[in-house]
């Protein structure tokens, strides 16, 4: 059920607990630092700023606080090579132009009279002002914001995608909640937005812009927390089975993988176990379900030379490279995944930041002009494999 909107001078929250209180009743568990700096976003009118690592609700909590204080959402998804005018405003030049020649016969008569060209081009020129109007400005996110007639609250997401080009233009409008547009004025917002930005860390951001901003670093929660958020979310998984799910999510978290579990993804996977019928974690169950969570091979292949010690701790595992038997009467290979001596061992994570680099497209990659790809899959490493290691686990299991 949605919010009913206050008075722009109504307070937004009584205090931090209010707002752990109010967005828990819309299934986001926040703790009290990040209540306290949701609590002064709405009292001291500034901008916040939430890092962090993808995945740990930095956009849920700015959906939640529009569900909560009933305004409206605007959202700006920031992406490399996005210019100002996706972000501020456009001129809909398509209306401008039906309505040129609507008054076309306007436009003649109005220059009839005119003794030579420059003069009617004097004439059409003090009309300027006809064509260049509200009426024909389409605002985007951060004009809308400020120029609405409801107040809002301003999402502007992965801000570090952007070009910093993007960030001097972001500096007006968050220090003053204002927006300047040449042909007509600048546009002062009658009631400040709630603006939240978020950055997955890809780059450094401009210490002007976080100069305008509360900061606020989310990370993944502790154990508890996320199981308090798994619980909110009816999962329909019993609560031991949860509980130890969370273990083995945070366990896979501490591996070096290319992308980490995320808390949505934590419950998706509990979802998933409750569809099921599972009652109880088992190495076999998990690994067929892994795919939930891990979106990259290497790290499901990582992941599942761990699963069985992280359900439990005093397992003893096989020694490497006698871990894929079956895999051998099958295929006559062994699949020496991450940990078992890759020569290319590399932080998943720094694997993943430089793919998010900018000019990254300005290199290599697949499909573009030249030899090709430098390297190919071993036959046999697919699917098909994938399947017997499975059988192979569940019989050594």
């Amino acid at each position: 059920m949605p919010a009913t909107p206050q008075p722009p001078d109504t307070p937004a929250f009584a205090s931090a607990d209010d707002v752990v209180r109010r967005f828990a009743a819309h299934g986001y568990i926040a703790d009290q630092r990040l209540a306290t700096t949701v609590f002064l976003l709405t009292r001291l009118d500034k901008p916040v700023l939430l890092e962090g690592p993808a995945g740990v609700g930095k956009t849920e909590l700015a959906k939640t606080l529009a569900a909560v204080t009933g305004r409206r959402l605007l959202r700006l998804q920031c992406y490399e090579g996005q210019d100002e005018s996706r972000a501020l405003y456009e001129w809909d030049y398509g209306k401008q132009l039906l309505y040129t020649q609507m008054l076309r016969d306007k436009i003649g008569h109005l220059t009839a009279d005119a003794p030579d060209l420059a003069a009617a081009v004097q004439r059409i020129e003090e009309q300027d002002s006809v064509f260049f109007s509200d009426r024909f400005l389409a605002p985007r996110p951060l004009l809308d914001a400020v120029r609405g007639d409801q107040p809002a609250v301003l999402l502007i997401d992965e801000v570090d995608r952007a070009d910093e080009a993007l960030e001097a233009v972001l500096l007006e409008c968050l220090a003053e909640y204002q927006v300047s547009v040449p042909e007509i004025g600048t546009y002062t917002a009658k009631t400040a937005p709630y603006v939240v930005l978020t950055s997955n860390n890809t780059r450094d951001l401009s210490a002007a812009l976080k100069r305008r901003c509360l900061h606020l670093f989310l990370d993944y929660p502790d154990a508890e927390r996320e199981l308090e958020i798994v619980r909110s979310k009816d999962t329909g998984l019993p609560e031991a089975t949860a509980r130890h799910l969370v273990q083995v999510v945070r366990g896979l978290r501490e591996l070096k993988l290319r992308k980490s579990p995320s808390i949505s993804e934590t419950v998706d996977w509990a979802r998933t176990l409750a569809v099921l019928g599972v009652d109880e974690l088992d190495p076999a169950v998990l690994a067929d379900t892994a795919n939930v969570v891990l979106k990259y091979e290497r790290d499901l292949h990582r992941a599942l030379d761990v699963l069985p010690r992280l359900i439990d701790p005093n397992r003893v595992l096989p020694e490497p490279g006698h871990r894929h038997d079956g895999d051998d009467h099958h295929h006559g290979h062994h699949h020496h995944g991450p940990g078992h001596g890759e020569p290319d061992e590399v932080d998943g994570r720094a694997v993943r930041a430089a793919m998010d680099r900018q000019g990254r497209h300005d290199e290599a990659y697949y499909g573009a002009p030249g030899a090709g790809p430098t390297h190919r899959p071993a036959a046999g490493g697919g699917q098909g494999a994938r399947a017997f290691a499975a059988v192979a686990r569940r019989r050594a299991d």
